[in-house]
This record gives structure tokens, C-alpha cells and sequence, in this order.
């Protein structure tokens, strides 16, 4: 019990991180539960409350321990662990890199480590990353590597809610956490268990003084019964509380879709950030031109040349970056080949930020 009563109390003062090689059951697993990451070794390794003989007992289910909790269970479904690795040689020299990205206290600020990277590199593939059809994907990771100092970055819940990517990386040697929306998977839009996942996130950088770069392209929130009754009004709160309540560095990027809620969520001046950038191509609005005019001009549904004339003039006039730099939502729109310069110069000159918030004895986030 005192172990439980220490993790609490450790929790935002060291980063606490719980590396599971072999089964782990019953009241142990609040342990590791109540640490910032968990990392398990595949087909070694086991959490569970109660194991595969007493679900049976109880519930007649017959499931093996594998099934029950296992590495792939708990990285995919559970999103209780946030890694897997083969196995333990591998995973404790994944451990190594991963405390190269973290400071030893919350007194400390992120790590510098020398970087061979020249922050201002400029990568003329970024100008072709953005697909000209606006239904069409592409791989976000491709830009966060093309970013970060020498392509190195370490992802957590990588198999989780894919459709929102985090990790660490650097820039010009310090630690950044990365949060990005990716296209590939639903699209990019924003559900309960990406919601969380980068709330979780966001809210271990604002522990631990590590600035924060988000990469949006986000065409708003899951529709759907599935989702409204799994309370994605709450979980999508989470992520806003998290980030309007970070007080590190925010510099925001938007490199495409930026639609209603899911826009102010991540990371918008809204919510604090301190520099929002856009790429040409963004698109920042309430919503799509389609749906827009189907709600807006219902009454010319069955004439669909009026219809594609008044899409027409809602794309020249509101899916574009510029109408939310004019009102001061955007500090500037860049050329995607100088986002790492842009976004490095950024860093620099918040390194000393300070926010004074009102005090509290502590938050009540939406959990």
C-alpha cells in the first residue's frame, strides 16, 4: 500500500516510468498504473486484476492470460501500456532512449543534448506532403521526422488510437513533445481514445517543462451513437483542458484541415498557444464547403448546379488560412519548406516564458 501512496506523490515531481517483463496481477498492477508510461515485453509479459482461472469461475468466459492481458491487449485495446518491444535486451535499451528525453525533476527543464541538425534546414519535400486533392491522405509521421533533429523520434501508444500521433523528439537539442493529427487513419478526426491519449500526453509535458509542437490537420470529431455514448463530450474536453491549462511553449502548425471544435481543441490561440503557424494549404473554418452549403442553402438541394456554385464560392472564401490570420488567429502563414526554421525560432524565443495563472488548490479536469 505505502508503494501506491509514493507513486501519488511522486506523480509531476520525477517522471516515473514502469517496465512490466513478466506477469503482473491482482492490486500490484495499480503500481504501474499510477506511473507516467508503461512499457510490456510481448508474450513474457501479463497485467491483470484478476487472472484467466477467476474470470472463469465468475463469469464462465474462458480466455487465456495472453488474451486477458497481455502486451498486445493492453498497447491496442486497453491503452493501459504505451509500448511493446520483442524482447527485454530491447525493451530496457528502448528505456535508455527513452530517459534521454526526460529531465531527472520538475525543477529541471528538458534535456540539450549537441545537435549536428541545422535548425534552419530547409526540406523542399514538405511543398509536395500535402496531397492537392483535399479527400486524400497522407503520412503525418513523414513531416515529424522531417522536423525533429536528425529524424529521431520516440512515440508512445504508438498502437493506440492511431489516428492521433505523440512522442518526443528534439529541436536545435532540447526535448519537444510532438502531437499530431494523422490522416491516414479515420482521416485524422479527433474520438475518445485519441482525445485521451493526447490529453495523457500533453498533460506529462506540462509536468516536466517540455514544449509542446502541434501539427494539425483535423476535419473535426467522430460522429456517431458509438462515440456520444461513450462520452466523447468528456474525453474531448480533457484534451482542451489539457492544453489551455499547459503553461510550457505551444507552437501550433496547421497543415491542412482545421475544422469547428476539433480546430479550438488542438492547440488553437484560443486555447493559449503562443505561436500558430499554417501552411497555403489550410483550411480553417466552422466546417467543409459541403456541409456547410447543405445546411446553409437547404432550400437549393435540387438544383445542383446552384449547389456546386455556391461550394465554389464557400472554398475561394473561407478554406483558406488567411480570413483566420486577418482576425489575429494565425501569426503568420509559412512555406511548409521552413516550418523547421520557423518552428525552431519559435522555441528559441519562448525558452524563458512565464504564465502567472490564478492559484488553485488543484484543477478539476473533466476525467
Amino acid at each position: 500500500g505505502e508503494v501506491f501512496q509514493r507513486n501519488v506523490l511522486a506523480s509531476g515531481v520525477i517522471p516515473q516510468i514502469s517496465v512490466i517483463m513478466g506477469p503482473c496481477a491482482g492490486g500490484d498492477v495499480y503500481s504501474p498504473a499510477m506511473t507516467d508510461f508503461i512499457f510490456m515485453v510481448r508474450d513474457t509479459s501479463y497485467m491483470f486484476v484478476t487472472g484467466p482461472d477467476v474470470v472463469k469461475t465468475v463469469t464462465n468466459e474462458v480466455v487465456s492470460a495472453e488474451d486477458l492481458g497481455g502486451a498486445r491487449v493492453h498497447t491496442s485495446k486497453s491503452s493501459v501500456a504505451d509500448g511493446a518491444y520483442d524482447n527485454d535486451v530491447e525493451c530496457l535499451a528502448q528505456m535508455r532512449r527513452l530517459i534521454d528525453f526526460l529531465p531527472a525533476s520538475n525543477k529541471e527543464k528538458a534535456p540539450h543534448w549537441p545537435s549536428f541538425d541545422d535548425p534552419l534546414r530547409r526540406d523542399d519535400s514538405l511543398d509536395t506532403l500535402v496531397p492537392s486533392n483535399p479527400n486524400k491522405p497522407y503520412d503525418m509521421k513523414e513531416l515529424i521526422l522531417k522536423i525533429a533533429d536528425e529524424a529521431d523520434f520516440f512515440e508512445i501508444q504508438e498502437a493506440f488510437a492511431k489516428n492521433i500521433i505523440t512522442g518526443f523528439g528534439r529541436i536545435e537539442g532540447r526535448t519537444v513533445g510532438f502531437v499530431a493529427n494523422q490522416p491516414m487513419v479515420l482521416a485524422g478526426v479527433l474520438d475518445s481514445d485519441a482525445s485521451r491519449k493526447a490529453a495523457r500526453f500533453v498533460r506529462f509535458c506540462d509536468c516536466f517543462n517540455i514544449p509542446l509542437v502541434t501539427f494539425v490537420d483535423v476535419p473535426g470529431f467522430l460522429p456517431g451513437t458509438a462515440q456520444e455514448y461513450g462520452g466523447l463530450i468528456k474525453h474531448g474536453a480533457k484534451l482542451l483542458f489539457a492544453y489551455t491549462q499547459a503553461t510550457v511553449p505551444k507552437v501550433t502548425v496547421i497543415t491542412r484541415k482545421a475544422f469547428g471544435g476539433a480546430y479550438d481543441v488542438m492547440a488553437s490561440k484560443h486555447m493559449r498557444a503562443d505561436v500558430n503557424y499554417a501552411w497555403p494549404t489550410a483550411q480553417i473554418a466552422v466546417m467543409g464547403a459541403k456541409g456547410a452549403v447543405e445546411i446553409i442553402f437547404r432550400q437549393d438541394m435540387n438544383n445542383p448546379e446552384a449547389i456546386a456554385a455556391r461550394t465554389k464560392e464557400y472554398e475561394d472564401r473561407f478554406l483558406n488560412p488567411f480570413v483566420a490570420a486577418q482576425r489575429g488567429y494565425l501569426d503568420e502563414v509559412i512555406q511548409p519548406h521552413e516550418t523547421r526554421a520557423r518552428v525552431a525560432r519559435a522555441l528559441r524565443m519562448l525558452q524563458n516564458k512565464q504564465v502567472n495563472d490564478p492559484w488553485k488548490k488543484h484543477d478539476n479536469i473533466p476525467l
